[in-house]
């Protein structure tokens, strides 16, 4: 457990505009498939498994800013991902046909890509807003008067200079 733990804090933390999250799962699947065709012969149950930690590293990686984008890009990126691997070996409308099969046959994996990254992004929202809330409780919270505060900030607050009136 604890190099789980030490493995997730040695990962790269970028904040990936929605735009950049996008751009990044759809280039990864899409690599990742070119991959898949060469070592594996087109697996699409390779190409499924290895959708599922993209998946997880598009809702890590999306900006607070950008949640939304996450659970919305995913599923854009299996189906482009699947072009090199979907099996056609005629024109644009076989090429077509086995694009569908592959998504129809496959959808699991692409629920379960999208469930992933709609439990990180939500979670994250969460934590968000939990910690906007407390931030605001904080602020509106009236200073306490001195006899309450500790020790530490009374010595501070009697650290100050006093102004003098003009």
């Amino acid at each position: 457990m604890s190099l789980l733990v030490l493995a997730v804090r040695r990962m790269p933390n970028p904040r990936l505009t929605g735009l950049g999250s996008g751009l990044f799962c759809i280039a990864s699947m899409f690599a990742l498939a070119c991959l898949d065709r060469l070592l594996f012969g087109a697996s699409l149950a390779v190409y499924g498994v290895l959708f599922l930690p993209v998946c997880a590293l598009t809702a890590i990686w999306v900006r607070r800013a950008d949640l939304v984008t996450a659970p919305i890009a995913v599923p854009i990126a299996f189906a482009f991902g699947l072009l090199p691997v979907a099996g056609s070996d005629g024109g644009f409308g076989d090429g077509l046909m086995g694009l569908f099969t592959a998504l129809a046959m496959h959808a699991g994996w692409l629920y379960g890509g999208t469930l992933i990254a709609g439990l990180i992004v939500t979670v994250r929202k969460l934590r968000l807003m939990n910690r906007r809330a407390a931030q605001r409780r904080a602020a509106a919270q009236p200073p306490r008067p001195p006899a309450q505060q500790k020790p530490a900030a009374r010595a501070r607050a009697q650290a100050q200079p006093r102004r003098r009136p003009v």
